[in-house]
């Protein structure tokens, strides 16, 4: 857990996933994205996996981490071809990745193939020495779902869940982190994305046991943080 009172301005900086996933984003949208991320030494840049390897050619010679959003947005997609996407990723030079769960899966309680799935990804990032987020997309689970889900990463040990993609029908909530992070203990640590604008609802996701925030509004939230101090 983040000691809120004890958090600076280069402790922030080192919180986000500075976000670009839009299905029109253009080179000069990530070449933006990284220079930004580098100016201010952000932990990680969020981009789908087709630009990872223009990102780390654009990173390379900072700690900015490229991660690869896998299976994204909506986690559709065979535990194989989610797999060869997560190896491809990581050749291109992908720091960590970010899947989709098969929501669908999830939704017929066929926890059985959640865990695999979890359980297939987590490896390949363990083998490749590269972190692995699983993300739950929350707007379409039950908080029992949630919590059943949790309880597998807690077995599997990725080394993030995550509340959301940012393209569902709602984002982040403080109760959705509170119940990951209550669930998985200090097993696992708890990424909050979606719908995270402003520093007031950065901050709660922290103080609820966030320890990395995905958004694209890194740069706002990093000023009005500096207001606030």
């Amino acid at each position: 857990m983040i000691d809120i009172e004890k958090l600076d301005e280069k402790g922030l900086c080192k919180l986000f996933d500075h976000t670009q996933l839009k299905a029109y984003a253009t080179k000069a949208d990530f070449e933006k994205l990284c220079k930004e991320a580098k100016d201010n030494d952000f932990m990680m840049v969020a981009i789908n996996s087709y630009p990872v390897k223009l990102c780390k050619e654009l990173l390379q010679g900072t700690d900015v981490h490229v991660g690869a959003a896998i299976s994204f947005p909506l986690g559709q997609m065979s535990i194989e071809s989610k797999c060869a996407e997560t190896i491809n990723a990581i050749k291109d030079g992908a720091d960590e990745i970010d899947y989709v769960i098969n929501i669908g899966r999830a939704k017929q309680h066929d926890y059985d193939y959640i865990r695999q799935e979890m359980q297939a990804i987590t490896d390949i990032c363990k083998e490749n020495k590269v972190l692995c987020k699983v993300i739950f997309e929350n707007c379409y689970l039950e908080k029992e779902e949630i919590k059943q889900i949790a309880l597998i990463a807690k077995e599997v040990r990725p080394d993030f869940i995550k509340t959301s993609t940012g393209f569902g029908t709602s984002g982040a909530t403080v109760e959705d982190v509170k119940l990951m992070k209550e669930t998985v203990g200090e097993a696992v640590k708890v990424k909050a994305a979606g719908g995270i604008r402003d520093w007031p609802t950065c901050k709660a996701m922290i103080i609820a046991g966030a320890e990395r925030i995905g958004t694209s509004s890194s740069l706002k939230i990093l000023e009005e943080f500096k207001e606030s101090r």
